[in-house]
């Protein structure tokens, strides 16, 4: 296509190009992705400023650059615009002639409960029949071929999303459930995007450190809802918005929904809700509850455990609901929603039992947030006996909003018996201050160091000594790394996988392949050069 056709996807003006060159390749933001007859969208980022690639991408054979420089001169087409991120979904979408249009898309975002609710969605409607797809935060899911989707970003860029998206219909999908973060949202990566159904877990405490404010973290994830609500229905498919109605936030994605042809309400307590849970029973493995509302009741045994787990499993369950084709979806529906979810496969990370014939029990878990891990501490303390006790190791990120050091531990404080703080990406901040303010909270919270709760720098390390003071019939849960493949210090990632972690500590082998020396500012250099 030509360089014009992509500039007609665009939402917003811009000064038009020199040149009007034939469009060849994709769209992207790496410059080590630029092919000949490629676009490389150059855009300022917190850390990165993509301008000082151009040079590079030009070598590689862009054919016209997008970029934040007014007036920039290049041997190619130049198009300035004052956000070239904002612009990136929109070129990717027009580049790939537009995919989402040829699917009905499910977008699921909230502080947490994503990737689970996604899944559930996913193989709800996978278990009726619809050929769907998926993109969350492990991997995305193509027809047989399932892709990672990276190390700390659960949305991935704007122009990766649109080429999943593309594969999705080259291989005759009809339907996608894609997780989509604030930073997902603010950023762009999921402009072009037309979303079907939208969904909201929960807001809480998360992101502070990007987004400055709650207000503005939660304006930002109800972005989806306006996107969804704001454009018009595709054949039978309405636009749906579905809301979780015992969330604090309700009413404002409620106002976010306007002109959405359909808003769903779900509860776990509120009976007027459109969808609600019933005769709910908790098992150390699992739980069971009869689904009501709109659609009729529905008997669900799920392998899921938990109160959090249930608001995972209705808004995932409703989401699949509001996606699945008409006029058919009644009979199919009635069977695919309890049958989906009892077939359930284990989400990685997230609850994820680890067996190595231990007396007790040990999970992975990627609760990374305060509610998050108020809610997998609850639902641990639902899966052992009243004698037993709860052992949770966990740590806080680096450069991340640094409140949450303080809400974490007090939370491990109240609800765990014992807490070891650890590492958990601690990036360039020193890994001693980050445990220092976490044992300071714990001990304003009636903590005893040396008693109720450890410093261990060395996350292997940590979760040996967990198992260690494990007794029958406790449970060692490991929070906040889950799923993923990495742990950052200071600006390097290392290999990493709490699971594998946990199962070397089982089998009293820790796990030490992370830096010894604290990841801050002044000790960089000693590892770094190492």
């Amino acid at each position: 296509m030509k360089l014009s056709e992509l500039l007609s996807a665009l939402p917003f003006g811009f000064p038009p190009p020199d040149a009007d060159p034939d469009i060849t390749a994709p769209v992207t933001e790496d410059s080590r992705e630029v092919r000949p007859g490629g676009v490389f969208v150059a855009r300022r980022g917190r850390g990165v400023d993509g301008h000082q690639y151009i040079d590079k991408a030009i070598e590689a054979g862009a054919a016209a650059v997008f970029g934040e420089e007014p007036d920039l001169k290049l041997p190619v087409a130049y198009v300035y615009t004052n956000d070239a991120g904002q612009a990136l979904g929109h070129l990717a979408s027009a580049y790939y002639g537009y995919p989402s249009r040829s699917l009905v898309v499910i977008g699921v975002t909230g502080t947490d409960g994503k990737t689970t609710t996604s899944n559930v969605a996913y193989h709800i409607l996978k278990t009726a029949g619809v050929k769907v797809g998926m993109i969350s935060t492990v991997s995305a899911i193509i027809g047989e071929e399932e892709i990672p989707t990276g190390l700390h970003v659960t949305t991935p860029p704007a122009h990766e999303i649109h080429h999943y998206l593309k594969q999705m219909v080259d291989a005759g999908l009809t339907h996608c459930v894609l997780e989509v973060t604030s930073h997902g949202l603010d950023q762009g990566r999921v402009n072009g995007v037309d979303f079907d159904v939208a969904v909201m877990t929960n807001i809480t405490h998360e992101h502070l450190d990007w987004h400055g404010s709650f207000e503005a973290y939660r304006d930002a994830k109800a972005k989806l809802f306006r996107i969804t609500a704001g454009h018009p229905p595709r054949g039978s498919q309405p636009t749906i918005t579905i809301i979780n109605v015992d969330d604090p936030s309700a009413t404002y994605f409620a106002q976010a929904s306007i002109g959405a042809n359909y808003m769903l309400l779900y509860s776990l307590h509120d009976q007027s809700a459109d969808f609600y849970a019933d005769r709910i029973h908790y098992r150390p493995n699992g739980a069971s509850f009869m689904l009501r509302g709109n659609a009729g009741d529905i008997a669900i045994n799920s392998p899921l455990v938990g109160e959090f787990n249930i608001y995972n499993l209705i808004a995932g369950a409703v989401a699949a609901i509001s996606a699945m084709p008409q006029p058919v979806h009644q009979q199919r529906m009635l069977h695919a929603v309890p049958m989906g979810i009892q077939s359930l496969p284990q989400v990685p990370g997230r609850m994820e039992a680890i067996d190595e014939g231990q007396d007790f029990l040990a999970v992975v878990d990627f609760a990374h947030t305060p509610n998050a891990l108020k809610q997998a501490l609850k639902a641990a303390r639902t899966m052992i006996s009243k004698e037993n006790r709860v052992i949770a190791v966990f740590g806080s990120a680096g450069l991340r909003d640094v409140e949450k050091r303080r809400l974490m531990a007090e939370v491990s404080t109240e609800l765990a018996d014992i807490s070891i703080f650890t590492a958990e990406d601690p990036r360039t901040e020193s890994l001693a201050g980050i445990l220092d303010v976490m044992a300071h909270a714990a001990s304003s919270k009636g903590g005893v160091e040396g008693q109720t709760f450890f410093r261990v720098r060395d996350r292997g390390r940590a979760l040996y000594e967990a198992c260690q003071l494990a007794k029958p019939g406790d449970i060692v849960i490991a929070c906040g790394k889950g799923h993923e493949q990495s742990m950052c210090f200071g600006r390097i990632e290392h290999p990493w996988d709490d699971r594998n972690a946990l199962r070397a500590a089982l089998r009293q082998q820790p796990l030490q392949s992370l830096p010894t020396a604290d990841p801050g500012r002044d000790a960089n250099e000693q590892w770094l050069n190492e």
